[in-house]
């Protein structure tokens, strides 16, 4: 066969290459989408005691507005994924961040908590489809050695994104009204919009799947592996494939009787961490304003609770690394649970002691989370790596969805701040023992992946 019609590996080509300034640009622009996602996600939160107050609400009222966002977070990631499948990864992201844009904007102009809840779903749409084609999009393009790196550091955008948010809203909302928060929300993924739509590459393998797409391929590839010798006509293959035997063997990885409780216990680890990290995302602001903290100053310190997750993110992703173990996140649940605790009882005081325990509680919940993604690949073999964390992940997703419910039926019990983050961190509690019993089931040194995404 002549060199012109041998079909070259995607994958290896990829795989084995060098990072270059192409890749830079791409995790790049998908990590400025989850910074507006981080952003638009948090806003309702930065918004929420205002709105009870002008709107003369309890702060209860707002637990199904929290809740209906992630719903439509959900609803938005199954919908535009076969979107992303039909019509390349590229489309999905672009539509994801005009609806955020649109319905972020409309916001502006809501009267009623009714009219809330819609415009947050139809939000939370934009928000869910977005998080899943960013996250593949840059490991498809990046280095196999550079991919946990890449993807992990691109996932940091949400929450720096919240952070931004945060400190954003403490200053524009006294000055300009809750409307600004959302007046930003809208215009910043308008201007991204214009960058993505000439700039931002379609996926390779994506186009590979594609008939008459070689040429454009080519093109991407050249870009992607400039030290490539690609021949003038050439053809391409992809081994991203799944087979009927692969789904049997998925199937039998997770279910089969000696691993159900591994996956038992993965997935009640997942739901109760996600519905603590929601809790918390959407509740402080209110909770600390109602404990007589000023409202600038409750948003900063929500703020921080997600500068603690980008940190804890970073800093036990270096640790499991070194360690070759997941061990250490049975214990920084633990350590959570009293963060969280202790939030209660220095939560009226707003000074040092309240910013360390809210830091600390970011730093080991979320940061747990995004290490908990890479443990879960590590769980499955190849053939159902794909399987065991969407479904992981979809468990866990029903408890973001739950958490800003509880949090609301807490609320209108109107039980001191002591009592209220004390059951509030029952949930770690219950992830740390359920992670250690995970520990004890799996090998201790399970293979580092990471899948990030909650």
């Amino acid at each position: 066969m002549r060199e012109s019609e041998t079909p070259l590996d995607v994958d290896r080509l990829i795989d084995e290459g060098q990072w270059t300034p192409f890749q830079t640009m791409t995790v790049g622009l998908c990590a400025a989408v989850t910074v507006i996602d981080g952003f638009d996600t948090q806003a309702i939160a930065y918004v929420a005691p205002v709105l009870a107050k002008e709107w003369g609400l309890g702060p209860a009222a707002f637990g199904p507005v929290f809740s209906v966002g992630l719903i439509g977070m959900m609803v938005g990631a199954l919908a535009l994924g076969p979107i992303a499948d039909r019509f390349g990864r590229k489309l999905a992201i672009v539509a994801s961040v005009a609806l955020m844009a649109v319905f972020s904007l409309a916001t502006m102009f809501a009267q009623s908590i009714e009219t809330l809840i819609v415009l947050r779903f139809l939000t939370g749409l934009g928000l869910g489809g977005a998080m899943p084609n960013v996250i593949a999009l840059s490991a498809e393009y990046t280095p196999a050695r550079w991919r946990s790196t890449a993807v992990g550091v691109m996932f940091c955008g949400f929450p720096f994104g919240a952070v931004v948010g945060g400190l954003l809203a403490a200053q524009m909302i006294p000055a300009f009204g809750w409307q600004s928060v959302f007046l930003v929300g809208g215009v910043v993924p308008l201007v991204l919009m214009a960058v993505l739509i000439p700039v931002l590459p379609e996926s390779v393998r994506f186009l590979v799947t594609r008939s008459g797409a070689e040429a454009r391929a080519a093109k991407l590839i050249a870009r992607a592996v400039p030290n490539a010798r690609l021949p003038e006509k050439p053809t391409f293959l992809t081994s991203q494939k799944v087979n009927d035997a692969n789904r049997t063997t998925a199937r039998a990885e997770l279910f089969g009787p000696s691993r159900i409780a591994i996956t038992l216990l993965l997935w009640v680890t997942f739901f109760m961490n996600l519905l603590m990290y929601y809790f918390l995302i959407s509740w402080l602001p209110l909770t600390l304003q109602h404990a007589g903290i000023a409202l600038s100053r409750a948003i900063l310190f929500t703020a921080l609770l997600n500068a603690g997750g980008i940190v804890g993110t970073i800093v036990l992703a270096r640790v499991i690394d070194r360690a070759g173990s997941f061990r250490i996140l049975g214990g920084v649940l633990f350590a959570a649970a009293f963060a969280i605790a202790a939030i209660g009882y220095v939560g009226t005081e707003g000074g040092l002691a309240l910013a360390v325990a809210v830091f600390v509680a970011g730093f080991c919940v979320n940061g747990a989370q995004n290490n908990m993604n890479a443990l879960a690949a590590g769980i499955y073999s190849t053939p159902a790596r794909s399987t065991g964390v969407g479904f992981a992940l979809g468990i866990g997703r029903v408890g973001s969805i739950l958490g800003p419910v509880v949090g609301g039926v807490l609320l209108s019990a109107s039980m001191p701040l002591q009592t209220l983050f004390l059951i509030g961190a029952l949930p770690a509690l219950i992830a740390a023992s359920t992670m250690f019993f995970l520990n004890r089931r799996t090998h201790p040194q399970v293979a580092v992946a990471t899948v990030p995404g909650h």
